[in-house]
């Protein structure tokens, strides 16, 4: 009997370059996942605070703790054109409020200036940084996002991240991921300023009802003073006596109303 060689079959001969594929496609996923996450701690973290820069400063570290970043920064348009704020940062939470001229940082100006992220995957490489290139090539970076956050039609925040040489550059998914991160932060920073005008609106009310219980008590005060000056002449003690009585219970009777609805109205 003729034996029959057997063939293997295509599937089975690249077995083995498969593996790298999937390997790349479980890290992707991965990676997805673990974003994911961070997103879900940001929006959980964000909604239990109403202060503008805790807001920001949560959303610095947990980005530079997914990524691994050597830095991660935001900025406030500042009143000044050619300046900015850094609000908070990653690597060092202590410092803020700290003067940035843009001149400095093109990526950044462009970010506020265009409204739109900026995506440079190797800084010493890109044209818009070469007069800096010397410089990012000695700090060693490589990657920089720069999203930025708007206010109504304005820029109002801009989210700086940057990889060192040697790491993970930054995938186009990446700042998908960091764009939606910064519709996060335009809505919670929405409305830490809806809380933060409620509150300024509340405490003008209590501000001004204190001082038109202030005026009602001088008025009275006023009143009262000059009414027991004049009731205190002989020639007033003489007057009273020529009322007739029923004028005179009138006049209680509508001291009494008075009184009454004095009091119903400040008890509000």
């Amino acid at each position: 009997m003729e034996s029959v060689a057997y063939t293997p079959t295509q599937s089975t001969v690249d077995t083995g370059s498969d593996v790298p594929l999937l390997q790349a496609r479980v890290e992707e996923l991965t990676r997805e996942r673990d974003q994911m996450a961070v997103a879900l701690d940001i929006m959980q973290e964000v909604s239990s605070s109403l202060h503008f820069t805790e807001i920001l400063q949560r959303i610095a570290r947990r980005l530079g703790d997914l990524f691994g970043l050597d830095r991660c920064s935001i900025y406030l348009a500042g009143d000044v054109a050619e300046e900015v704020r850094m609000v908070a940062t990653f690597e060092n939470p202590e410092l803020g409020n700290l003067v940035v001229d843009l001149s400095r940082y093109p990526e950044l100006k462009r970010a506020f200036e265009s409204g739109q992220t900026v995506f440079i995957p190797e800084a010493t490489r890109d044209p818009i940084l070469e007069r800096v290139w010397e410089t990012l090539d000695g700090r060693a970076v490589r990657s920089i996002v720069v999203v930025p956050v708007r206010w109504r039609t304005n820029v109002i925040v801009a989210i700086f991240l940057r990889t060192e040489q040697g790491s993970t550059a930054f995938s186009e998914s990446d700042v998908r991921f960091c764009e939606m991160i910064a519709s996060l932060t335009a809505k919670a920073l929405r409305n830490a300023h809806r809380f933060g005008s409620l509150k300024r609106a509340n405490s003008e009310q209590v501000e001004r009802d204190r001082r038109a219980a202030l005026e009602r008590i001088a008025l009275i005060a006023f009143l009262r003073r000059l009414l027991e000056r004049y009731a205190t002449s002989a020639e007033h003690l003489w007057a009273e006596t020529l009322l007739a009585r029923a004028s005179d219970e009138e006049l209680d009777r509508l001291t009494s109303v008075a009184l009454q609805v004095i009091t119903e109205e400040a008890r509000g």
